[in-house]
């Protein structure tokens, strides 16, 4: 069997106590705060950092920066598969698309495989995770390609927002919307759809509600809940994804939920006080 290297994006939102047991490369996105660059920073200050009135924006990753990174594992003789942050929601997978091209000609006697995650958060950080387990279980770049191509299109990501003032911004509610539904109390309920791209799903009045929501949500979706895991990713609002987690094993007897931050690429564009939860399917 060939040594392979499976390279994935920061925007899988994987606890850091899960990220050090996992054989993965990252190549980080980017993004801005005014006139800065970013490649990483801790939640907290990123989220201090909105509070503070920053408006963030972000960086697709670049043909170069992937060129790079699998030229390095190609001429040191490894095999690659890499994820890659859903098409629906970036450029990035475009850019990598790019890369592997021009380093298919450059090294044919090498596998370089791409696959589409479709998703987004912890949802494509449970398949980040799934494939460094098989590959760490024996399995061949080709079964673990397989498993992804598989497993994409059944991972579900619900999820609800606070403040509608990133969902304005960014294109997702309009001006009008967004004020009545703040007024209102209104909460909408969102997913991420069979091509990748997030669009809304319901609304709800009241925090509460949303929350309970997408405890309904998961059970009525979810295969075998009680003995999948089952993820939370959450932009500053820890109690609430603990409490969340509680209710997932009170109201639906899952007994494992990993919990971790949203990055600040997906941040920048969710904000505050997110809650975003994802299981395995029959399908989206």
């Amino acid at each position: 069997m060939s040594n392979y290297t499976i390279i994935a994006n920061n925007t899988c939102d994987l606890p850091k106590e899960i990220v050090d047991t996992l054989k993965v490369t990252f190549l980080p996105l980017g993004f801005s705060i005014g006139d800065e660059t970013f490649k990483e920073m801790p939640s907290k200050e990123f989220y201090q950092r909105i509070r503070d009135g920053a408006m963030p924006t972000t960086n697709a990753g670049n043909v170069g920066e992937y060129t790079d990174l699998f030229e390095a594992e190609l001429s040191a003789g490894n095999d690659v598969l890499c994820i890659v942050f859903s098409s629906g929601l970036s450029a990035t997978y475009n850019s990598a698309v790019m890369a592997a091209q021009e380093m298919t000609e450059k090294y044919p006697d090498r596998k370089l495989y791409l696959v589409d995650s479709l998703a987004a958060s912890a949802g494509e950080g449970l398949l980040v995770q799934g494939a460094c387990e098989r590959q760490a279980a024996g399995k061949s770049i080709e079964e673990v390609r397989d498993w992804l191509e598989a497993t994409k299109g059944k991972v579900v990501h619900y999820f609800t927002v606070n403040d509608l003032g990133h969902l304005k911004r960014g294109g997702r509610v309009s001006a009008a919307q967004a004020m009545v539904g703040s007024m209102l109390g209104i909460k909408p309920i969102l997913r991420v759809d069979e091509t990748g791209h997030l669009v809304p799903m319901d609304k709800v009045r009241g925090r509460s509600a949303a929350l309970q929501k997408l405890v309904s949500l998961l059970g009525e979706k979810g295969v075998d809940i009680q003995n999948q895991t089952v993820y939370i990713s959450h932009s500053d609002c820890l109690d609430e994804a603990q409490g969340l987690a509680q209710q997932f094993k009170d109201k639906l007897g899952v007994k494992k939920v990993i919990i971790g931050d949203i990055g600040p690429v997906i941040g920048s564009h969710t904000g505050i006080g997110v809650l975003a939860v994802f299981c395995l399917a029959d399908g989206r």
